[in-house]
């Protein structure tokens, strides 16, 4: 290719020059403008270099000039986005649980293009959180979106729903029969997406994990349930949901029947050991945050589940219990 080939592409690699390479602090002298539009194949000079500056700045770009000693240097100012915002965004995408591991590194790569080259290192992995469980589904983004759509068009939607299974796989439930929901909203809670639909096949309002739906669709169908949901209040529906306190972090053993595993594996990942204790049960040791709140999330599981360690937790299970007992008259005070 013949120098000075890309010539029409000289606006759109000075914006390119100036969106990567230069900050608030770091700049770049004419000369050094020069020779980076070089390699790419554009010729220029400092004549022609102030005027293309000031047809940025007329096109919004905020193109900054300061001289220091002999040499004038040049940076983009404002932007779009500041990094502190940025800070947050990528904060929350790599917390956010729904977010699969692959998808997150996407969107943090597109964040970090909002900012120069130097201000990207500032962003990637601005945030480490250990053990950090994430969703396995690929899709929930497109399933979000057509969510959206369908209730945007007042139209039902239909998907296969799954669970975990003691293999720790995919298992379809219904017999992966379809089901058939009209969506009215999403709600996030407990770090997870959930779809608040009416389910008419039964009457009633349900919700369930977007991360859980697969293959869906929007039918034909006409929403229904208008009249349930004029008197839902979703506020209140959000508040009865489990959420777990801050509390000592401690390995907690429990023994737990077969058919409970999702709600663990829900709770603390796959990578959860399971060791069968018997036929119907298998024992698993799970890291928590221990409090009262994690003695009530595991009386809320019933008979499934029983702790058996360590024993500052089993006596702090057997305090509740007689504490409970005391409170509803059930042993003499």
């Amino acid at each position: 290719m013949s120098k000075g080939a890309n010539q029409k592409l000289k606006m759109l690699y000075l914006v390119k020059i100036f969106m990567e390479e230069t900050d608030d602090e770091h700049e770049l002298t004419l000369a050094e403008i020069i020779e980076r539009l070089k390699y790419y194949e554009v010729n220029a000079d400092r004549k022609t270099l102030y005027l293309d500056f000031k047809e940025l700045e007329r096109f919004g770009l905020e193109i900054i000039g300061e001289k220091k000693q002999r040499n004038w240097y040049y940076h983009l100012g404002s932007r779009d986005f500041e990094l502190p915002e940025l800070k947050l965004l990528v904060d929350s995408v790599q917390a956010a649980k729904f977010i699969t591991d692959k998808k997150s590194d996407q969107l943090i790569n597109k964040l970090e293009k909002l900012v120069s080259n130097y201000q990207a290192r500032k962003l990637h992995r601005q945030v480490v959180i250990s053990g950090r469980i994430k969703s396995v589904n690929e899709t929930i983004f497109y399933n979000v979106d057509m969510i959206h759509e369908a209730i945007n068009n007042n139209r039902q939607i239909q998907f296969k729903y799954f669970r975990w299974n003691i293999r720790k796989e995919m298992e379809l439930r219904r017999d992966g029969d379809w089901y058939e929901v009209s969506p009215f909203s999403l709600m996030w809670d407990d770090e997870n997406y959930y779809l608040i639909g009416y389910d008419s096949k039964n009457s009633q309002i349900r919700h369930y994990r977007v991360d859980k739906m697969l293959n869906m669709s929007i039918t034909e169908k006409i929403r229904k349930g208008n009249q349930s949901f004029r008197d839902f209040n979703l506020p209140n529906y959000s508040k009865s949901l489990f959420g777990m306190f801050a509390g000592k972090e401690m390995t907690v053993t429990l023994v737990v029947r077969n058919d409970m595993v999702g709600v663990f594996i829900d709770r603390f990942g796959k990578d959860i050991t399971i060791v069968p204790v018997d036929k119907e049960h298998f024992r698993t040791s799970v890291t928590v945050a221990f409090s009262r709140q994690f003695l009530g999330w595991v009386f809320s599981l019933g008979d499934g589940v029983k702790i058996t360690g360590p024993d500052l937790v089993v006596k702090k299970m057997k305090e509740e219990i007689e504490r409970l007992q005391k409170q509803y008259g059930l042993l003499n005070q």
